[in-house]
């Protein structure tokens, strides 16, 4: 993935293009944080990018702990 000129409006079929590569690689098991640091943007631009392409966002923090029973 190419890094995107900060602050540059994505827009169109480009707009799509990257949400659907987003959508793949955190399926995939990138984070958010990740994806926004290999294409230049901010956090919350590829969380709005993510949540407009309909993936599943994935809850707070690294693996839970469960309970000892």
């Amino acid at each position: 993935m190419t890094e995107l000129k900060k602050g540059s409006r994505v827009t169109g079929e480009h707009r799509d293009t990257l949400a659907a590569d987003l959508k793949k690689r955190y399926e995939g098991g990138e984070s958010i944080r990740l994806l926004a640091e290999s294409t230049g943007r901010s956090y919350g631009f590829v969380h709005r990018i993510l949540n407009e392409s309909g993936a599943t966002l994935r809850g707070r923090g690294g693996a839970t702990r469960k309970k000892p029973s």
